[in-house]
């Protein structure tokens, strides 16, 4: 039995309800998600609770923005991304955790300088090389099995693309939805982390992250496109300072 009145299943529902906000297109967020949840369920277990919450925010957000995807963009990062998740799978377990998230911090934070240098040059010029799409696949399907964070490296991708607001958000949406679900078996018959007792916790999250993309969408028309990519810079610098010093 789930102790929903518990401080923990409340922090945990705070997480929920920024993750629907994250998901309708305030990206971000995850650090502030992961982080609690690690605090109230523990690093490894608090992974299994998250996926289903993730494949929920998924779903609404792929109905919501299913007009606005770019195909083109998501296939040129979406194998790299898989390729990055298999690496995770073996080596996440083995990976000693502050090493990881020092590295991962240093890598955010270069690329978000290197894209606030890109954006005060106003360079009309985007990057077609296929190591660009490589790198940033796979150090986002990396980080996203070892710890479910691989926004950061999705947003530097799509924003360095020049993708409006709602095609941005579209194109993230599917290509998350696409990884969450090849991330499932991993987490039930890898690590182990999704089980009966997650799932009644998930469960009990769901209306937390649908009240929260409600939310969220609301705050996204109200953003320009310019102020949209500012706030994903500032937000996912942030983040990379936050995982640096948790």
């Amino acid at each position: 039995m789930v102790p929903y009145l518990s401080l923990t299943f409340l922090m945990a529902l705070g997480c929920a309800l920024i993750l629907g906000v994250a998901k309708s297109g305030i990206k971000g967020l995850a650090v502030l998600i992961v982080t609690g949840l690690a605090l109230a369920y523990g690093a490894k277990e608090s992974t299994g609770i998250l996926m289903p919450l993730l494949i929920c925010g998924d779903i609404l957000a792929v109905l919501y923005y299913k007009r606005h995807v770019k195909w083109h963009y998501l296939l040129k990062l979406l194998p790299w991304m898989i390729l990055g998740i298999l690496v995770g799978v073996f080596l996440g377990k083995d990976l000693p955790e502050k090493l990881f998230k020092i590295g991962m911090a240093a890598i955010i934070l270069i690329s978000v300088l290197m894209m606030f240098y890109w954006e005060r040059k106003d360079r009309k010029k985007i990057p077609s090389h296929w190591s660009f799409a490589a790198l940033m696949g796979m150090l986002a399907g990396f980080t996203t099995m070892v710890g479910n964070l691989a926004g950061a490296f999705s947003n530097i991708y799509f924003l360095v693309m020049k993708l409006p607001k709602n095609e941005f958000i579209g194109t993230a949406a599917w290509l998350f939805f696409i990884i969450n679900l090849f991330k499932v078996p991993f987490h039930i018959w890898s690590w182990g982390t999704i089980n009966g007792d997650s799932l009644q916790i998930s469960l009990g999250l769901i209306p937390a992250v649908i009240i929260g993309f409600v939310l969220g969408i609301y705050l996204v028309q109200k953003i320009n496109n310019e102020k949209y990519r500012q706030l994903i810079l500032l937000l996912t610098g942030i983040g990379g300072l936050a995982i640096f010093f948790q």
